[in-house]
């Protein structure tokens, strides 16, 4: 266990810039009690766990990989990183809301029965009559940040331009609505679609009194920031250092920001309470600060997992690590909980896995680290009713971690 003084603590960034809400409290330092537990909005218990707000669209998921050249036929779902947390957290007994707007048509009912169909308020989703609900197609090995994959080349193909979630503005929503929550859950995603939707995230992300715990999902995507005149990847920092909990993925770090590893990732983003560096198999690293302007370090490994799709895995794992935060379990076992939600995403084929049940998931965060390191997780592993594989034909033990947490501070 190391420490030290912590740098840029004071309001100011490297180059002076003032970083506070004006009234010299930092930007993301409204985290309530605890390390990100939230504590909820003042005396009263809001309505809502969690609020999510962002575009969900019909998406057309190939039945073969290939290029979407050569792909003949598609199977229908729903995709939308705000949603599928929402969804996930709302199927683990969370009271969960999404908010966002979708077209007057079949398309826009279909989504909002699929998003309802997973337990989630949707009576706050408006549907707009002159803009249609998006759609997309995209291959088996799409990626967020566009990259090349062993499916092949990653396509995906937005039809969203101009949807009716693009017009979401922050005149158009109502904000007594998006504060009755624990928490506000938001993605870089929607600063991408349009300027109104830019103003909505500056918006909800601004210090203000009384605001819920902002948890916010870098989500940088190549493609939708390809046809904007302004600079995503600077927006992007700027919206997630105003945030509480933000969740970053080292490919993504170092697509938008060319930086690597989570050290350089943490000192361009010094102001969230709680940092979450997601490293794909090789697991998590969360830097969660203290009273005393320390960081603690907590890193756990992944799972080992028969993947199907990647894609809604990043989303899965927020959701499991905020469901963890609800309930305000350890740091350590909030990573864990994050990895086995992305764990049942990345064993099915579409956006929305069935998350493992809670007593399954609280047995499996509490193995011993050897115990963890043996799973190896397969299709159906949250509903067949079987324990999941041990790699080592042994029988899986439950016990109390000593987890490896070091206080420590850049």
């Amino acid at each position: 266990m190391t420490t030290s003084q912590n740098a840029r603590t004071d309001g100011t960034d490297t180059d002076g810039t003032d970083t506070t809400d004006g009234s010299g409290t930092p930007y993301g330092t409204s985290t309530p009690e605890g390390v990100g537990a939230p504590a909820g909005t003042g005396s009263a218990e809001p309505g809502t766990d969690v609020v999510c707000l962002g575009e969900s669209m019909v998406t057309f998921m190939p039945t073969e990989p290939g290029r979407l050249a050569d792909v003949s036929l598609f199977e229908r779902g729903i995709g939308g990183a705000e949603s599928n947390v929402a969804c996930a957290l709302a199927r683990t007994g969370h009271r969960a809301r999404w908010i966002s707007r979708v077209g007057a048509d079949a398309f826009g009912d279909h989504l909002r029965a699929a998003v309802a169909a997973c337990g989630v308020d949707v009576s706050h989703v408006q549907r707009d009559p002159d803009r249609p609900t998006g759609v997309y197609f995209r291959t088996a090995g799409e990626r967020a940040t566009g990259t090349r994959t062993e499916a092949g080349e990653a396509e995906v193909a937005y039809y969203r331009a101009g949807s009716a979630a693009s017009a979401m503005a922050p005149d158009l929503l109502d904000h007594d609505v998006l504060r009755d929550t624990r928490v506000l859950h938001l993605t870089g995603i929607t600063a991408a679609l349009s300027d109104s939707c830019l103003d909505v995230l500056r918006t909800l992300t601004a210090p203000s009194p009384g605001r819920p715990l902002v948890s916010f999902d870098v989500n940088y995507r190549v493609g939708l920031w390809q046809d904007r005149t302004v600079r995503g990847p600077e927006i992007v920092l700027d919206l997630a250092r105003r945030c509480d909990l933000v969740f970053a993925g080292e490919d993504e770090a170092a697509a938008a920001w060319d930086l690597h590893g989570p050290e350089a990732l943490r000192a361009a983003l010094p102001e969230p309470a709680v940092l979450v560096v997601k490293q794909g198999a090789h697991g998590a690293t969360v830097y969660a600060r203290q009273a005393d302007g320390t960081d603690t370090l907590t890193t756990a490994p992944a799972l080992a997992v028969d993947v199907v799709a990647p894609v809604g895995a990043g989303d899965a794992f927020a959701a499991g690590f905020l469901s963890a935060t609800l309930r305000d379990l350890p740091v350590f076992e909030r990573i864990r909980h994050g990895h086995l939600m992305a764990a049942a995403s990345l064993t099915v084929p579409g956006d929305l896995g069935t998350p493992p049940s809670r007593d399954l998931a609280d047995h499996l965060a509490g193995l011993d680290p050897a115990a963890w390191g043996r799973l190896r997780l397969g299709p159906g592993w949250t509903t067949d009713g079987d324990t999941p594989t041990d790699r080592s034909g042994e029988t899986t033990s439950h016990g109390v971690h000593d987890p490896r947490v070091e206080v420590r501070t850049r």
